[in-house]
């Protein structure tokens, strides 16, 4: 779905009408979603840049057309906007890291050993 802005700002109204959503699915999304930020104009309304919408529209595609989960559609955001998923690990471990793992690992089969010989008596 192409959109196209005629406006600055839209309200929560609007933009469920734009998706063909509900009000509480926007705001669902908004707490699942970290790129969906939508400012609030001094009546404490939600109020939808142009920008704000094409990411809803992606979302919107992303969880009703192609299939994704939440947690799937937000990786898959985070993905193609070149952020860091929050809840993805680290792609490379410093060596401390690493070293600290290893040592964790010897300490778990040493303690591991100590209570195979307690079980045996």
């Amino acid at each position: 779905m192409q959109f196209t802005p005629k406006k600055l700002y839209y309200r929560i109204g609007e933009v469920c009408e734009i998706l063909g959503v509900e009000a509480h699915v926007l705001r669902y999304w908004e707490s699942e979603f970290p790129q969906l930020a939508p400012p609030k104009n001094k009546a404490g309304q939600r109020t939808y840049r142009p920008k704000d919408i094409e990411v809803l529209l992606h979302i919107r595609k992303l969880l009703y057309e192609e299939g994704f989960t939440i947690a799937g559609a937000r990786k898959k955001l985070s993905a193609d906007s070149g952020a860091v998923d929050p809840e993805s690990p680290p792609k490379a471990q410093t060596q401390a890291q690493q070293a600290s793992g290893q040592r964790l690992h010897q300490v778990r089969k040493e303690l591991e050993n100590i209570l195979t010989l307690l079980n045996r008596e």
